[in-house]
């Protein structure tokens, strides 16, 4: 899942695709490199962040949307918690919605439902504005667990059919270090949950504490987390680095289907 956000004050990428024009050209380079989904944003949830009106949203996503699939048909999610832009997206072309607040906002789970797309359910300690001011759990592997259980339920309650549930144990949002790590070590219980597991640790802090360096110059540690998700289970990966990711995913399927 290549990441594309349009906006000027992401993380990581803040600012590459503040335009339609460069956010198209960027989404055609990793649908060249091998990108299986495109997740498109229109609001910033890095630490800190506030959030922007519906229209300004709408302004930055459904025109690319709308250019990409005149020219491809990969999967595009809109990374997305207001339901009139997940309305908008999905009649613009896009196919699954990915929510950081598990649809708990607003009519948001209602409105997924009457759309039947995939969703993806991730989990947050707080909100963006809030999230890393001192995290804490008694168990972060029990609690963030229990947490995606519940809204798998809530989901399924409200009528989202169990293929089309996708749960993120969302790292970076509302963790530590140490939460971070041991939800990774921990991937293989998600996936006994029995939807797919998406992870995004793409250039994120945990790196940066780990290494001492900025977001561009995460690159190896962001493949070797990916390269570590992927051998746990992780079904989906959620990256700014496409073409590398590609090529470290390419080496953990050779090792999965050798034969002895």
């Amino acid at each position: 899942m290549g990441v594309i956000n349009t906006t000027p004050d992401s993380f990581s990428d803040g600012g590459k695709f503040d335009s339609i024009e460069r956010a198209f050209a960027g989404a055609q380079q990793m649908i060249a490199t091998g990108a299986d989904i495109l997740d498109i944003g229109g609001e910033s949830t890095r630490p800190g962040s506030l959030p922007v009106e519906p229209q300004q949203e709408l302004a930055r996503t459904i025109p690319l949307i709308q250019a990409i699939r005149q020219v491809s048909d990969i999967p595009i999610s809109i990374d997305t918690n207001k339901a009139a832009v997940m309305r908008a997206a999905v009649d613009a072309g896009a196919n699954i919605i990915n929510s950081i607040w598990a649809l708990q906002l607003e009519d948001s789970l209602q409105v997924a439902a009457e759309l039947s797309v995939p969703v993806c359910l991730m989990h947050m300690q707080g909100s963006p504005q809030t999230m890393q001011h001192k995290p804490s759990y008694d168990d972060v592997v029990v609690e963030v667990l229990d947490f995606l259980r519940a809204r798998i339920n809530a989901a399924l309650d409200a009528g989202i059919a169990q293929q089309n549930i996708i749960i993120d144990p969302g790292f970076g949002f509302g963790k530590t270090l140490q939460h971070n790590l041991l939800l990774l070590k921990s991937l293989p219980e998600f996936r006994k949950l029995g939807v797919p597991v998406l992870v995004g640790m793409s250039r994120k802090g945990m790196i940066g504490a780990i290494l001492d360096k900025p977001p561009d110059q995460r690159l190896y540690g962001s493949l070797s987390v990916a390269v570590m998700a992927a051998m746990l289970g992780a079904d989906i990966l959620r990256v700014h680095d496409v073409a590398e990711t590609v090529d470290a995913l390419a080496m953990v399927r050779a090792l999965r289907e050798v034969e002895s």
